[in-house]
């Protein structure tokens, strides 16, 4: 039994935590396509895209999940949100994909890449992968339109039917199932185990090439070591599981219980893109630190507005003699100037430095003139 209550707490923390940080990013990479186009920056950018895409539909995904798997929309937004949650996921694997081959071009081969490096090649690289998935993943529209031709038409229908609990992509017909388990297990094997071996293949080498190079800082090898193997376990742990259903099903003709858990953990992938991203971009963490600064300018005075009273400076006469008579009647019954004050405003002032009185400054003009003697 899928426990929704744990799926829907992942889905409103992928998308509390994911919109905002894709939105950051989408903005960044706009800005530097914008200017001056690289292709590590298309790629990102669309990659980006992508994950946006899912995020939008995501809302009705958690209301399927309040609703205890019940679809309270229309059918057609059904199919629409599966395309779409769809062609996102295998989108993003792809796009990782590339971005993996194009860190390897530019660690294995520096010079030649360098040189033969072109902005085209990333934007027709992109438009193939838009339009392959895309062609993939319409084919739910097709499916949805499957009727089940295993019943026999002889068989009586009853009269009087109960309302049915109308659910999104569960529960698939005779005919249904003929086509949909294939399709997902090419799915699987054309889009993330191929993509995968060579994502794999393109990090495992940058890790080795940069563990072996002599001239190359030590923290910034470990930065781009840290991030080339963090790529790698977020390709493996989000995307795995979900398409590991998909030969699940193949074999046994039903989804497994636990393919909504891999479902909602290919969505938390939205999460951790931004992460690559900060790690990977300049611009990314120049941005974040702005609306860092931005944010803490904000909510500083309303901060300053919930400050204890002990931080507060007096504002008038009668409030410093409320707190020096405080100041000398604190502590284990002593008085005077040297006790404590449990006041912070008192606490500051007994460090500031007093004036020098008349004989003070007189010893000091007398001090001063021997020495220059």
């Amino acid at each position: 039994m899928t426990n929704l209550t744990v799926i829907l707490a992942i889905y409103i923390i992928t998308f509390l935590l994911g919109f905002p940080s894709n939105l950051l990013s989408f903005y960044t990479f706009l800005m530097k396509v914008r200017k001056k186009p690289a292709p590590i920056d298309i790629l990102l950018l669309n990659l980006t895209l992508s994950d946006i895409m899912l995020l939008i539909f995501l809302p009705l995904k958690m209301r399927e999940a309040a609703k205890n798997n019940e679809w309270p929309f229309h059918k057609a937004l059904c199919t629409v949100t599966s395309c779409t949650f769809h062609s996102s996921i295998y989108i993003s694997t792809l796009f990782l994909t590339a971005i993996s081959v194009d860190r390897y071009l530019g660690v294995a081969f520096p010079i030649k890449y360098k040189m033969n490096r072109r902005s085209a090649y990333a934007v027709v690289a992109s438009i193939f992968i838009w339009l392959l998935v895309g062609a993939h993943c319409s084919t739910v529209f097709v499916l949805r339109t499957l009727a089940n031709n295993s019943t026999p038409p002889s068989l009586p229908q009853p009269t009087s039917q109960p309302p049915k609990h109308e659910v999104c992509f569960k529960g698939f017909n005779q005919r249904q199932k003929e086509i949909i388990y294939p399709f997902r297990l090419e799915l699987c094997l054309a889009l993330f185990c191929i993509p995968f071996v060579i994502t794999t293949f393109c990090y495992v080498n940058v890790i080795r090439i940069l563990a072996s190079l002599p001239n190359v800082k030590a923290r910034k090898k470990q930065r781009a070591m840290g991030l080339a193997l963090f790529t790698l376990l977020n390709y493996a742990l989000c995307f795995g599981p979900f398409n590991i259903s998909h030969i699940f099903g193949v074999i046994y003709y039903e989804d497994p219980s636990w393919r909504e858990y891999a479902f909602a953990l290919t969505s938390f992938n939205t999460c951790l893109d931004p992460f690559i991203f900060f790690f990977s971009s300049n611009a990314i963490r120049r941005n974040v630190g702005v609306c860092w600064a931005s944010t803490c300018r904000r909510i500083r005075p309303i901060l300053l507005c919930f400050t204890l009273p002990c931080c507060k400076e007096p504002k008038d006469n009668k409030e410093r003699e409320g707190a020096a008579g405080l100041s000398t009647t604190s502590g284990l019954g002593v008085t005077g100037g040297s006790t404590e004050s449990s006041s912070c405003g008192h606490a500051v002032k007994m460090l500031e430095v007093s004036p020098l009185d008349a004989e003070q400054v007189a010893y000091c003009t007398k001090f001063q003139g021997h020495v220059e003697d």
